[in-house]
Parts: C-alpha cells; sequence; structure tokens
C-alpha cells in the first residue's frame, strides 16, 4: 500500500514526466501494482493514461403496449466516438435491415409498433447496451427488461352490492398486473372523478367510503392500453339509509401480502364495514403507527394505508384494527422491501507489468443479496486457474499477459435490477535498463521441497556478484505449457529461497529465477521443471451452505454439490455445535438438506458440511451461524424476595430466569398480585426492559398480600413463580427525628483489625437508615465507614499493631445522625498469638438484649454448579421440620473471595432456602454466609461456607513476552513470559509458536511445549540474522487459553571467526574444548605445541589417579574375609563368564577399565564437525518422532532393576566387563547445511545391552521394593531436569578417550540455572548406570544425514561411588591386580610413544 499511495503521489506532481520515469526504472516496480483512478504513467518512451471511457446514460425498465413506440436510452462518453451497438437476450441485433427498429443519433434504441401477440413476442425481452472503442476496449451497459403488456382480461368484475349511508363499499375489478396502471372507472356510463373518498387501489379495486346517495348507480371499469378498451359488467350500487340498528364489523378488503422495491409506494388496502361505523387503526410488528404525524404514511378513503417512498426500514408486518365500540377485528399482511444493488466500493483503474497479480476489487449491496459477475471488454469472464472470483467479488487475475489489457466490469444483479461499474487494466512496458553491469544468471536452482500445493526453491548468488548481499530475485513460473506466467518476488535483498503456494496437484510447473541490482533485471537461469506431488482425489467443499430457523427448537441447513467432487458424492456429514461449546454432534445426510430437531431455544449454532466419495472426507466448508428462533421463557424468575417498606408499599426484588431457560431476550416481566385474606381480584403490573425490581404502593395497612413474577419474550409470557406473601406495616415508622443511640457497642481487637459489633438503639419505632462507623489513632473522626442499617457487625481493616484506636457509632436516617457511642481498643502487637476476645480500655459495656433475636441460618453449604455458578442452601431451625415458609421473612445471602484482601461483600436477597449466585470468577474461592430477617429483626450472620468455582480455559494471553539473545551464543534465544492475568485455573503447560513468516497459517509454526511452572525458555539451532516471529499460548485442565500477539525477534549475525558451514554446539558452562591435531572448537588454528602440552598435563593427571586408584585397592584387598570370596565364586558361577571377557564380537585393542571409576578407552571415528547434540528444546516435530513414555517405563523396569542391584553385589567388577560387550551409541545423523527446526530427543525403549542384567545371583531374590525404588529414583532424578556434566572428546585424535570423573561434592552441581533445559544426556537414577540410548533428529530439507556413534558415558553419583569404593575391599584378588598392572603397563608405553612423537 506504501508503493500505491507513492505513485499516486509521483503521478500528480508537476515534475512527473522525470519522477515517472525514474520509479519504473526501479526494480520494486515489479513487485506491487500501483493504482490510480485518473494519473497518467510512462512504460518506456510513449506516455500512457487512463481513458475516460463510461456511460452517460443506460437503459432503465420499460413497460410497454401492443402497437406503440418505445425509446431505451444509451449514449456512452469517450474522448473518441464510440461505436454503440444493442443486445437482446445476449445477442447482437441487426439494426441495419431492420425497419422496426432503429439506433438514434445518441445511442439509443427506438422500436416502433411493438408487436405482440400470444404466439409472437419479438420485442419484449432483456437489452443491454454495448459501446466500443477500438484499440481500447468495450464496456456494456446495465441490463434493461422491456414488458409489453398482454391483451386484457378480466380476474373479477363489479358485482351488484348495497351499501348503508355513511359506510364503505367496494368494487373488485381485477386485471393482469401489466393492465392495472390502465384501469378507469364509469358511474352511468360516465367517467368517475375520484377523490379523497372515491379512490383507485393499484389493483384496479374501486373503493367508496361514506357513501352518500349520489354515490348510486351503475358502475363499470375500461381497460384501455392503446388498442380498443374493453369494459366489465356493469353492477349496481345501491345506497340504504340508516336503519338505527347495530350490525357486526366485516371486512369488505382485507389487506395482502406485498412486495415492493425502496423509492416505490405501497398500499395496504384494508376497509371494513358494520354499525356503528367502525374506525380502522394500523398496528406495525405490533406498535401503533402515528400517521398522522408521518409525511410518507398517509390514510386513504375506508383507511387504507398509503407508504410514500419505501424504504428497507418500513418492511414488517403491519396488522388493520377494526373497531365500532361493540367489536374488534383484526387483518395482518406482510409488507417486504426489496433494494436495487448498489456498489459500496467500485473497481479502479490498474497499472501492472506483465507476469503479475491482480485483484479488481468490487463490494455490492442489495436486497435480496446480489450476484456478481465480471466482464472483459464486453465478454464474460469465465472463473479459470488464472482468472478467479475471490473474497466472494473480486476478480483476481493471475499472472498477466498483455493481452489482458482492457476493460473490466463488475455487474451485479438481483431480483430486482442490476447495476454495472467498471475500470481500465494497462499492461506498462519494463523500463529499460540503466548504464552498468547485470547481473548474470542465478546457479543451482534446485527445488528443495516438493508438495502437493507448494514448492520451495532455493539458487545460489550469480557468479557475476558472488556475494549477492544487495541482490533481489524474481521468480517466474508457469504450468507446463501454458503461456502464461506469473511471477514471486524474495521478501529482502541477499535472500535465495522462495515458496511457491497454491499449486496443483501432480502438475509439471516451469520455473526460471531472475536476479535484479540497481541497474536492472539480468539473466534468466535455465528453466527448472518439476512435478508436484499427487494429492488423494476428495471432494472439494460443498457450495452455497446456508442454515435458517424453522422454529424454536430446529434448523434447517442447505447445500449444494460440491464444484470439484472428484468422483461420485457418496453422502454427506453435518457437523453441528452449540456456540460456546466445545462439543461438536454430526449426522449423515444423503441429500443437500436437513433439518436439526431438538436444539435449545433462541441459540446460536454453527453448521458445516464434509463431503464424502470412495476416497474418504473431503473439504469442510466454512461454518455458518444461525439462532434459533425465540419462545416464551419455560422458567420463572429466580430469587423472588419481599420487602416491607412501609404501611402501604412493599418492594419486590427478582432475578431473571436461568440464561438457559430464557428462550429468548427478556423484555419485560409480569407482577401479579392480590390480597391472601379471601379471594379478592388480582391486580396486574408490566415492568419493561431489564429492571429487577419494582415498588408496589397504595396497599392497606397491615394487610397480607400474595405477589408472583413472569417474565415476558415477544413471543408472550412464561411460567409464574410461586406466590409468595408479605405484610404491610400495621403503622409506619417515625422519620421526623434522628435515631436514638445504638443500645451496645462491642469492639475485638486483633492485630492489625479491630471487629466492631452492635446492637441496634432500643426505641426501633425510629427508622434507621444506616450506621456511620468512625474511628482514628487517638481520635475517631480520622475516617469513616457507613454500613446498611441491617448489619450488625464490621471489620476495620488496614490498622497498625499496637496502636490506641478510638472507634464511635452513630446511626442514621434521612433527617440527620444520632447520638455517638464510643469506645476505644488497642491493636494487638505483632508477636501476640493470644485469643483474647475483648480489649476494652472504657468501662465494661452493658449489652442491652433484644426482646425476640432471630437464630441464624445453620447447614449453609456451598454446591459448585460450573466456573461462574453456586448454588448457595440452608436450613433454618426457626421453621417446622418440613422447612416451608409462611411468613414474610427474607434471607440475606453475601460473598466474597479473599483475592484481593480488600474485596467487598456482594449481597442478594432470597426469599428460599437457597440462592442462586451468578457471575463469579472461575477458580476462585468464595465464602458464603446467610442472615435472615423477620419484619424489623435480623440474626448474626451465619457461619461460612465456602466454595472455589470450577476451572475455565484461559480467557487472556500469557503477557509481557520478550526474546533476547543468549550470551555468547548467537544461534539461542531467551522466550521470557508472565501468566495470563486471567488464567482460570492452574496453567499446566505452555506452547511456544515460531516461524519466520507471520502470516503463516498456525499449523505451519514450529512449536515448543513447556511445563506450566516455568516461565521461561531457550531456544536452539535457529538461523542467524533471520527475523524470527513468536507467539505463546497457556493451557490447563478445560484447554487451551488464546494467543498472545506476535513478538518479533531477528537473530544476531554470524561471527567473522567461525567457518562456513561450521558452529559449535551449546554444550553448557561445564564443556571442556576436545583435543584436536588441528582445529580448535573454533574453527581457529591451534599450535602442536598447545596440543601437545595439553595431552601431556591430561594424561600426567590420568596417570596420577590410577596409580593412587591401584595402591588403594590394593590396600583393600587385603582385608577381604573368606565369606566374602565364597560368596563372589557363587556368583561367578552363576554368571559363567570372566571378568574381563566381553562380547566375542567386539574384538579391539585393550581398554583399561577401573570399575569404581569407570575408566575407558574406547576407538571412535572421525567425525567433520562438532558433535551439535546438546540442546534444550527437545520437542518432536512429528509423531514418529515421539516415544510413549509409558512403554519406556515398562520396557525398562526390570532392567533398571537388574542393574540396581548389580552394583550392589561384590563382583560388580564383572557385571562392568560384562557390559562392555555391547556399548549403547548415540546416532547423531549430520548435514553440511545448519538445520532448520530444533533438536529433539526421545529416550529409546529398545537398545540396552543384554549382559547388564548378569547380576549377582541375589538378583534373583530381588524384591518388588527394589523396583519401586530405582522406579521413584529414576523419576525423581528425571523431574528434576539436572544433568552430570558428560565429557566430549572430539574424534580427530589417535588417542583413545577416556573419562575420570571425580566424587563430585555433596551439593548438587553446578550449572547456569538461568534458564530450564531438557539436556539429551541426563542421569536417569540415584543408582542407575546401565546406559539408556537417546536419540537425537534434526530436521532438514529433505536430506538424510550419515549417523556418527558417539559413545555416552555416565558419571556415578556420589551415593553409588562411595558404595563402590566400599565394596572394592571385597572384590579384588592379587591375580587381578596383576592383570590389571600388566594392562597399565601397555597403557604407558603407548601414552610415551604418543607423547614423544
Amino acid at each position: 500500500m506504501a508503493a500505491e499511495r507513492g505513485a499516486r503521489r509521483l503521478l500528480s506532481t508537476p515534475s512527473f514526466w522525470l519522477r515517472c520515469l525514474l520509479l519504473l526504472g526501479h526494480w520494486a516496480l515489479g513487485a506491487a501494482a500501483a493504482r490510480s483512478d485518473s494519473s497518467p504513467q510512462s512504460p518506456g518512451s510513449s506516455i500512457r493514461t487512463f481513458t475516460p471511457f463510461y456511460f452517460l446514460a443506460e437503459p432503465v425498465d420499460t413497460l410497454s403496449v401492443r402497437g406503440s413506440s418505445v425509446v431505451l436510452n444509451c449514449s456512452a462518453y469517450s474522448e473518441s466516438s464510440p461505436k454503440i451497438e444493442w443486445k437482446k437476450d445476449g445477442t447482437f441485433l441487426n439494426l441495419v435491415s431492420d425497419d422496426r427498429r432503429q439506433l438514434l443519433p445518441d445511442g439509443s434504441l427506438f422500436i416502433s409498433n411493438v408487436v405482440h401477440s400470444k404466439h409472437n413476442k419479438p420485442d419484449e425481452g432483456y437489452y443491454q447496451c454495448v459501446a466500443t472503442v477500438e484499440s481500447l476496449g468495450t464496456i456494456v451497459s446495465r441490463t434493461a427488461k422491456l414488458t409489453v403488456a398482454g391483451l386484457p382480461r378480466f380476474a373479477s368484475q363489479p358485482e351488484p352490492s348495497s351499501v348503508y349511508a355513511g359506510n364503505s363499499a367496494v368494487l373488485n375489478c381485477e386485471v393482469n398486473a401489466d393492465l392495472a396502471p390502465f384501469v378507469r372507472w364509469e358511474r352511468n356510463r360516465e367517467p368517475l372523478p375520484l377523490d379523497g373518498r372515491v379512490i383507485k387501489l393499484p389493483s384496479g379495486t374501486l373503493v367508496v367510503s361514506n357513501a352518500t346517495e349520489g354515490d348510486g348507480g351503475l358502475y363499470r371499469c375500461i381497460v384501455g392500453s392503446g388498442g380498443p378498451p374493453k369494459y366489465s359488467d356493469e353492477a349496481e350500487l345501491k345506497v340504504l339509509p340508516d336503519p338505527g340498528v347495530t350490525s357486526d364489523v366485516v371486512f369488505l378488503k382485507q389487506p395482502s401480502s406485498l412486495v415492493r422495491v425502496v423509492g416505490q409506494s405501497a398500499v395496504l388496502p384494508c376497509v371494513a364495514a358494520g354499525l356503528p361505523l367502525p374506525t380502522i387503526r394500523w398496528m406495525k410488528n405490533g406498535e401503533a403507527l402515528g400517521t398522522e404525524s408521518s409525511e410518507r404514511l398517509v390514510l386513504l378513503a375506508g383507511g387504507c394505508l398509503e407508504i410514500s417512498d419505501v424504504t428497507e426500514d418500513d418492511a414488517g408486518t403491519y396488522s388493520c384494527i377494526a373497531d365500532n365500540g361493540n367489536e374488534t377485528i383484526e387483518a395482518q399482511a406482510e409488507l417486504t422491501v426489496q433494494a436495487q444493488p448498489e456498489f459500496l466500493k467500485q473497481p479502479t483503474n490498474i497499472y501492472a507489468h506483465e507476469s503479475m497479480d491482480i485483484i479488481f476489487e468490487c463490494e455490492v449491496t442489495g436486497k435480496p443479496t446480489p450476484t456478481v459477475k465480471w466482464v472483459k471488454n464486453g465478454d464474460m469472464v469465465i472463473p479459470s486457474d488464472y482468472f478467479k472470483i475471490v473474497k466472494e467479488h473480486n476478480l483476481q487475475v493471475l499472472g498477466l499477459v498483455k493481452s489482458d489489457e482492457g476493460f473490466y466490469q463488475c455487474i451485479a444483479e438481483n431480483d430486482v435490477g442490476n447495476a454495472q461499474a467498471g475500470a481500465q487494466l494497462i499492461i506498462l512496458e519494463h523500463a529499460p535498463a540503466t548504464a552498468g553491469p547485470l547481473p548474470s544468471a542465478p546457479r543451482d536452482v534446485v527445488a528443495s521441497l516438493v508438495s502437493t500445493r507448494f514448492i520451495k526453491l532455493t539458487w545460489r548468488t550469480p557468479a557475476s556478484d558472488p556475494q549477492g548481499d544487495n541482490l533481489t530475485y524474481s521468480v517466474f513460473y508457469t504450468k507446463e505449457g501454458v503461456a502464461r506466467e506469473r511471477v514471486e518476488n524474495t521478501s529482502r535483498p541477499g535472500e535465495m529461497q522462495v515458496t511457491i503456494q497454491n499449486l496443483m496437484p501432480e502438475t509439471v510447473y516451469v520455473f526460471r529465477v531472475m536476479a535484479q541490482n540497481k541497474h536492472g533485471s539480468g539473466e534468466s537461469s535455465a528453466p527448472l521443471h518439476v512435478e508436484t506431488q499427487p494429492e488423494v482425489q476428495l471432494p472439494g467443499p460443498a457450495p452455497n451452505l446456508r442454515a435458517y430457523a424453522t422454529s424454536p427448537t430446529s434448523i434447517t441447513v442447505t447445500w449444494e454439490t460440491p464444484l470439484s467432487g472428484n468422483g461420485e458424492i457418496q453422502n454427506y456429514k453435518l457437523y453441528y455445535m452449540e456456540k460456546g461449546t466445545d462439543k461438536e454432534q454430526d449426522v449423515d445426510v444423503s441429500s443437500h438438506s436437513h433439518t436439526i430437531n431438538g436444539l435449545k431455544k433462541y441459540t446460536e449454532y454453527s453448521f458445516r458440511v464434509v463431503a464424502y466419495n470412495k476416497h474418504g472426507p473431503g473439504v469442510s466448508t466454512q461454518d455458518v451461524a444461525v439462532q434459533t428462533l425465540s419462545d416464551v421463557p419455560s422458567a420463572a424468575p429466580q430469587n423472588l424476595s419481599l420487602e416491607v417498606r412501609n404501611s402501604k408499599s412493599i418492594m419486590i426484588h427478582w432475578q431473571p430466569p436461568p440464561p438457559a431457560t430464557q428462550n429468548g431476550k427478556i423484555t419485560g416481566y409480569k407482577i401479579r398480585y392480590r390480597k391472601s385474606s379471601r379471594k379478592s381480584d388480582v391486580t396486574e403490573t408490566l415492568v419493561t426492559g431489564t429492571q429487577l425490581s419494582q415498588l408496589i404502593e397504595g396497599l392497606d395497612r397491615g394487610t397480607e398480600y400474595n405477589f408472583r413474577v413472569a417474565a415476558l419474550t415477544v413471543n408472550g409470557t412464561g411460567p409464574a413463580t410461586d406466590w409468595l406473601s408479605a405484610e404491610t406495616f400495621e403503622s409506619d415508622l417515625d422519620e421526623t427525628r434522628v435515631p436514638e443511640v445504638p443500645s451496645s457497642l462491642h469492639v475485638r481487637p486483633l492485630v492489625t483489625s479491630i471487629v466492631v459489633s452492635w446492637t441496634p438503639p432500643e426505641n426501633q419505632n425510629i427508622v434507621v437508615r444506616g450506621y456511620a462507623i468512625g474511628y482514628g489513632i487517638g481520635s475517631p473522626h480520622a475516617q469513616t465507614i457507613k454500613v446498611d442499617y441491617k448489619q450488625r457487625y464490621y471489620t476495620i481493616e488496614n490498622l497498625d499493631p499496637s496502636s490506641h484506636y478510638v472507634i464511635t457509632l452513630k446511626a442514621f436516617n434521612n433527617v440527620g445522625e444520632g447520638i455517638p457511642l464510643y469506645e476505644s481498643a488497642v491493636t494487638r502487637p505483632h508477636t501476640d498469638t493470644s485469643e483474647v476476645d475483648l480489649f476494652v480500655i472504657n468501662a465494661p459495656y452493658t449489652p442491652v438484649p433484644d426482646p425476640t433475636p432471630m437464630m441464624p441460618p445453620v447447614g449453609v453449604q456451598a454446591s459448585i454448579l460450573s466456573h461462574d455458578t453456586i448454588r448457595v442452601t440452608w436450613a433454618d431451625n426457626s421453621l417446622p421440620k418440613h422447612q416451608k415458609i409462611t411468613d414474610s421473612r427474607y434471607y440475606t445471602v453475601r460473598w466474597k473471595t479473599n483475592i484481593p484482601a480488600n474485596t467487598k461483600y456482594k449481597n442478594a436477597n432470597a426469599t428460599t432456602l437457597s440462592y442462586l449466585v451468578t457471575g463469579l470468577k472461575a477458580n476462585t474461592l468464595y465464602e458464603f454466609s446467610v442472615m435472615v430477617t423477620k419484619g424489623r429483626r435480623s440474626s448474626t450472620w451465619s457461619m461460612t461456607a465456602h466454595g472455589t468455582t470450577f476451572e475455565l480455559v484461559p480467557t487472556s494471553p500469557p503477557k509481557d513476552v520478550t526474546v533476547v539473545s543468549k550470551e555468547g551464543k548467537p544461534r539461542t534465544i531467551i522466550v521470557n513470559w508472565q501468566p495470563p492475568s486471567e488464567a482460570n485455573g492452574k496453567i499446566t503447560g505452555y506452547i511456544i509458536y515460531y516461524s519466520t513468516d507471520v502470516n503463516a497459517e498456525i499449523h505451519d509454526w514450529v512449536i515448543e511445549p513447556v511445563v506450566g511452572n516455568r516461565l521461561t525458555h531457550q531456544i536452539q539451532e535457529l538461523t542467524l540474522d533471520t527475523p524470527y516471529y513468536f507467539k505463546i499460548q497457556a493451557r490447563n485442565s478445560k484447554g487451551m487459553g488464546p494467543m498472545s500477539e506476535a513478538v518479533q525477534f531477528r537473530t544476531p549475525k554470524a561471527s567473522g571467526s567461525a567457518g562456513k558451514g561450521s558452529r559449535m554446539p551449546d554444550l553448557g558452562p561445564d564443556y571442556k574444548p576436545p583435543m584436536s591435531g588441528s582445529n580448535s572448537p573454533h574453527g581457529s588454528p591451534t599450535s602442536p605445541l598447545d596440543s601437545n602440552m595439553l595431552l601431556v598435563i591430561i594424561v600426567s593427571v590420568g596417570v596420577i589417579t590410577i596409580v593412587v586408584v591401584v595402591i588403594i585397592a590394593i590396600f583393600c584387598t587385603r582385608r577381604t574375609t573368606s565369606h566374602q570370596k565364597k560368596k563372589r565364586a557363587a556368583c561367578k558361577s552363576v554368571n559363567g563368564s570372566h571378568k574381563y571377557k566381553g562380547n566375542s564380537k567386539d574384538v579391539k585393542p585393550p581398554d583399561l577399565w577401573i570399575h569404581h571409576e569407570r575408566l575407558e578407552l574406547k576407538p571412535i571415528d572421525k567425525s567433520p564437525d562438532p558433535n551439535p547434540i546438546m540442546t534444550d528444546t527437545p520437542i518432536p516435530r512429528n509423531s514418529q518422532d515421539v516415544t510413549p513414555a509409558d512403554n519406556s517405563m515398562d520396557g525398562n523396569i526390570h532392567q533398571r532393576r537388574n542393574s540396581y542391584r548389580g552394583h550392589e553385589s561384590e563382583d560388580s567388577m564383572s557385571t562392568l566387563a560384562g557390559r562392555r560387550g555391547m556399548r549403547p551409541k548415540m546416532m547423531m545423523p549430520f548435514d553440511s547445511q545448519p538445520p532448520q527446526q530444533s533438536v529433539r530427543n526421545t529416550p529409546s525403549t529398545d537398545t540396552m545391552p543384554a549382559s547388564s542384567s548378569q547380576t549377582c545371583c541375589t538378583d534373583h531374590q530381588d524384591p518388588e521394593g527394589a523396583t519401586s525404588s530405582s522406579y521413584l529414583a529414576s523419576s525423581q532424578e528425571e523431574d528434576s531436569g539436572q544433568s552430570l556434566p558428560t565429557a566430549h572428546v572430539r574424534p580427530s585424535h589417535p588417542l583413545k578417550s577416556f573419562a575420570v570423573p571425580a566424587i563430585p561434592p555433596p551439593g548438587p552441581p553446578t550449572y547456569d540455572p538461568a534458564l530450564p533445559s531438557t539436556p539429551l544426556l541426563s542421569q536417569q537414577a540415584l543408582n542407575h548406570h546401565v546406559h539408556a540410548v537417546k536419540t537425537a533428529s534434526i530436521g532438514t530439507l529433505g536430506r538424510s544425514r550419515p549417523p556418527v556413534p558417539v559413545v555416552v558415558p555416565s558419571a556415578p553419583e556420589v551415593q553409588e561411588t562411595t558404595r563402590m569404593l566400599e565394596d572394592s575391599e571385597s572384590t579384588y584378588e592379587p591375580d587381578e591386580l596383576t592383570k590389571e598392572m600388566a594392562h597399565l603397563e601397555g597403557l604407558m608405553k603407548d601414552l610415551n610413544a604418543i607423547t614423544t612423537a
């Protein structure tokens, strides 16, 4: 859009020509079409502008009669005179040889002597004007209908009738609708003058109102339509004198349903007769019509209603009501208003280059909804692969060619009429290249990814510009054998890949790539032929899916056969779902329509349809939503309560019926009440709108009344509540003076609050509206709080500990505040945990007892119904056993939540023993208490009940999402966020979405699940200098919440020291650089002297450690007992294998194994790159990458038990030696290019050495408790997210790798604790040393990488290492140590040879 606006400004400035040439010379003009309405453009050297070409006049619908002449107007404007032609019913007219039809000079069509008969109607039809300008294009006008009135035929004729003087009479004369305007009347063979008393209706019927003697005579109607007139039969109208008696009211002419177009006039007839003379009044949609105050509404003779200049707002149901005081009758008719098509947005002129894609926009309105078709240069545009209708009405042209130039018109049509609007398309030539070198053809264009609907192309920079940082590229593509070529441009300079989407399956496409620099476009690459993958031939979406409500509980859905059925459609599946739920239902349908019954009333549902063929389900349609019709409420209002205000009024409170039972919009409530003493008359009061209370006044003193309330919708009245009674006061309370002093005041100090309770004044004949509580340190006037008159206690919070507060209490009414009552209290210190109930400084208070105190409700319970609703129930011990309320008592329910701490109570009144509290927050703990009030007496609050609402899916996204780069690791980023504001439950996890395309479909984004207690995550292996977009979504037990807004982050550029195609993986802070003969881990040269020195140091440390360990082992073996020898021998006999005997297949150079230090030397193959296996994002990208956790756990439980017991045996060295036979490997695929997705790993469940189960004979007696211990230890260790340091040796040196992990300190290993991570190599259990095989796979562009085995040793934990040191006292013999020393001597020789080399 910025390019478009820039083009408009350039085209409208005085220096247009120079700036236009510069703009056309820029490469970016090939990437976007510049739109304009009248501005010129410069394609090369010639100047081309948009040419004005439009209609000045267009034909309109015309009614004619046989034998008359007709003119259909048409006039077009253009700089050069256009050629005008006419079409009739889509075919061009040959006007040269036509003697009745001729073309007028301005282009209009003249038809003389219209011909029309029963079998020959050559002139009736649809006419269209076509204007053409050579070398410019063609436009067509709107279509006009010429209707010729037929021969007169009477559908009804006047009949003899009589009328009482002053009444109305109706004489019918109905002819075919075309001739109705030509009807006229005669009385006694003389033309009948029409006035306000005698009128002719549009149908031809004659109405005579307020008849007099002069209206009597013979009447007939005449139809004259240009030919000889046709007369109806004559009928006599007699006018009779008023008989002076009453007669029934009857309709002589009732209104009938009518269809009119906006701007026309509508006449609704309504004529009634009777004695006394009836009066006519009109209503629309149940509301009275004020014809006196409206200029468009006029009452005609007899009471007929005329509406002039009809608008869409006039549509509705009209009721004619005739009333003569004795009788009332009513008739209804529907007025339907239609509107011709109108353009909300017209197509605009477009400049474009060849191979570009353009869109002509067209937005229309009308009633019925118009259909849209497109015309190019007068010919219909047929939708195809390159001409598409998008967004209902817009025309998209793909891959422009020169022949696409011309005028495009959007033609909208409905039952009322049609309209057209057009625009011009000009194809520009590319500007010639400026002086300077142009780039050569891009090299190595390949399709790196081929799917059914898209192809990803990659290439290398041209040979003429190897860097290519400032080059942009255009990819031209077309179907094989099609000349129309499309273009796709790269998004930024230097980018060398493009994804072409919206392709057809199993189709060959031809691609070529061109590079552009500041001088212009260079050479094109050689054509590349690529075929998309085949796709299962499934049906497309069913078009024209519509749904409409047929009743309050049923909806009918209709659709059509899919345009691309790909074979015979076997059946359809109709899916529907109630709005706000996630449960979708379906039904199989064999036809193109279906009615769903049993739906909820006045509820919105969404529908979609899927077609099935022999291959399976096809593409689903878009959802359509429709609401069932409304109905009367099916439940009564809730929580009805009565409050006696005084001796003559009672206040009624209620709440609406439950939402599921309202069945429509509540328009009001009907209140009915009566005296309870006898079956007196019922009084009815209507309350409109959403009012939920009403004051009933004018009642009798000391009288009991019954009340009930019912809800209303437009459909009627719903069920009413049960009768509820209340008694007015015998006498009104006094409010001519202020209340007296409260009878008592009680304070209970706490650490930061004081609980104040009181009793009302002794004189209860004075009105008390509320109580004012004042408090402060040393003075009660610092703060004042007012509470309701029903309240009897209050907690003053947020006070200072150990402080002296003075408290005052005053009762007040409308006259003023009464006499205060004072108390003082000292808040407790922080360290005071006593339960002293009262600490009063003043004299002890003397409570005045309430004459008959009310007992508070008991057994308060809170039942959770949903995420926002809790039902509170209770019992009242002051009621009879059946708990039936027979007096005027009511209950007050209050509730609050403690988060935040200063939340105020909410109150509601109820007259039953339960109350439905709605509008609560999800997953929130609420406390509830109840008090009862009867007359002027109230109880204290009951004991509290608590309830926590159910969880709900999060309704807000995670907030404060930030992305930063990890220091020293440019390919790793850190994502931080905060939980959602409205979590509505415990967050169980987050999903991080990231992509390089912010507009990509969400299923194309890469996902990273994160556990719910983490608020930060790191993602590795990203591409350098690339913008990424990140979104985060939270989930709880109820489902997924909304996504956060996309956050953009560009990864840093590559450092200069890194070699091309190589990078150092993120291995953690404990990683030690591997030894290498020639290269450092970062690819920089390292001197041979530094390498040798490092090697000598490592070897020296290793040798010293080995010697120390051997000395300790020799010392320990001397303490071996004979019992331990026998036990070891028994183990050997069971195992049947020698300590140094491994798998016969692994015959390799001698390895050094010291069992308690796990020292090994193994040959490792060379690897061309460092091992990039350490990652923090082990998230699988597809189902093949995931190993179910349950299978892994079950499959390894026995192996874990054997391994666990094996380390506890005396002959654990035999077990270790036996495990040498089969070493678990890490299979890691490598690629020359950086990975495009995150590395993920999963534990393997089928790669466990068989010899690992060869343990001491005591294994066979292992109880299940050992299994459980191993399992729990493993689970706890895995959950901790920690891993032991692992030595990695770059396999580029002939020295065999070894690792000598020392005994770690008692604390946990030290790592970078800032970020949660999931290391690829993690300690599996405290006492578990069998190496589990893990595999890591890196997503590539369809190429496999050769696997490289990596030995992954595990360091033992502190406990096990200590136990192994203890076991070493009983596991070595002198002969064994001799063999060990022999191996050490061989090793030392090899080391000396290496260091001297």
